[in-house]
């Protein structure tokens, strides 16, 4: 293949996905497919809708977008709501995530010139601190909302683990049912969806006896990586290793250990430092900082990686024999894939 690239397998993936809607459904959870890691790729999708999985998720319109004008039969869902863009989310989208009343009247004033109806699931803050409203506020949030014309109030959910880390466990999904609940009977609807979170209540779903209300979850991570989001341990049964980065050796020599001469800044504004080793083999590989999260790499040789530039990666060969043509596999973490997956350099090839 022409490197840098990502091979990615379409199997583990479908495997993975259809593994995870059927353990999730086992309590009455169903599984919303988000495919904001890998940019709205279409064969991926397409993989994951042939597993079962009717709704997909995204951050950006753009890639919902490019999988709408693709003909994917999917439902499809807007992780994030921006003013601006309220007029491609009710045109692409037919449910978004909200949090903020000023977006869903921007929302409503667009599905009614499009003489269409969009669904909203309100987030509530139960403390990661990302999106949400304070539960003090969501009545009157709601009492507004149903108001509005072209809207229907579809669900509530949340975000854990996201940005401030915190674990959904029982009493936080706990809550969210009984918001949920409350929210029902005060205003005597149904909601559709009850969105307890991520791939991060992986752990939460296995140890709990009752989920409440809890009816939906949206994955990404667990479906690409094949592991929960807490500690990042492997979900039992599925493949870790869909995406794999491969990169082509360009340089191979025995070289000094450390750098020589005066040490000022690298080309990022560190000041790097290096331990004496003595010579060792340097090979230099064909990916870098424009192309990947490097830190977010693990070699699948016995190679140590040294450090990165905008466009190589120095790694210590050790006692692998690496010529300039060879090629050097990685695994990669959510971070990686996320910018591997977004990078114009990195070629992909799906088996």
């Amino acid at each position: 293949m022409i490197t840098p690239g990502i091979e990615i397998s379409l199997e583990k993936i479908a495997h993975n996905a259809k593994r995870l809607k059927e353990l999730y459904a086992s309590k009455g959870i169903d599984v919303i497919g988000v495919t904001k890691v890998v940019c709205g790729d279409t064969k991926i999708a397409n993989a994951l809708i042939k597993s079962g999985i009717n709704i997909l998720a995204d951050s950006r319109i753009a890639n919902i977008k490019k999988m709408v004008d693709a003909g994917m039969q999917a439902q499809f869902l807007l992780l994030r709501t921006i003013y601006s863009q309220a007029k491609d989310v009710v045109s692409y989208a037919g449910i978004s995530l909200n949090s903020e009343l000023s977006v869903i009247k921007e929302l409503s004033k667009y599905a009614v010139k499009q003489d269409t109806t969009h669904k909203i699931i309100l987030m509530v803050e139960l403390g990661d601190l990302r999106e949400g409203i304070m539960p003090s506020d969501l009545e009157k949030t709601v009492n507004e909302v149903i108001g509005l014309k072209g809207i229907e109030l579809a669900g509530i959910g949340t975000n854990l683990a996201c940005f401030g880390g915190i674990k959904p466990d029982d009493k936080k999904m706990g809550y969210l049912s009984s918001i949920a609940q409350n929210i029902e009977d005060k205003f005597k609807l149904k909601l559709e969806f009850v969105s307890g979170g991520n791939s991060a209540n992986y752990d939460w779903f296995m140890s709990t006896n009752d989920v409440g209300k809890v009816n939906n979850l949206r994955l990404g991570e667990s479906i690409f990586s094949g592991c929960e989001t807490l500690e990042r341990k492997p979900i039992p049964g599925l493949f870790t290793n869909a995406f794999t980065l491969i990169a082509e050796v360009m340089e191979s020599k025995i070289k000094p250990s450390l750098p020589y001469g005066d040490v000022y800044q690298d080309a990022f504004g560190n000041t790097p430092k290096f331990l004496d080793h003595g010579l060792i083999r340097r090979a230099i590989l064909g990916v870098g900082l424009q192309d990947v999260l490097v830190s977010g790499l693990t070699p699948m040789l016995d190679i140590d990686i040294l450090g990165a530039s905008s466009d190589h990666i120095i790694i210590d060969a050790k006692q692998t024999d690496l010529s300039v043509g060879n090629t050097v596999e990685f695994k990669l973490n959510y971070g990686a894939l996320l910018s591997a997956m977004t990078s114009p350099y990195i070629n992909k090839k799906y088996n």
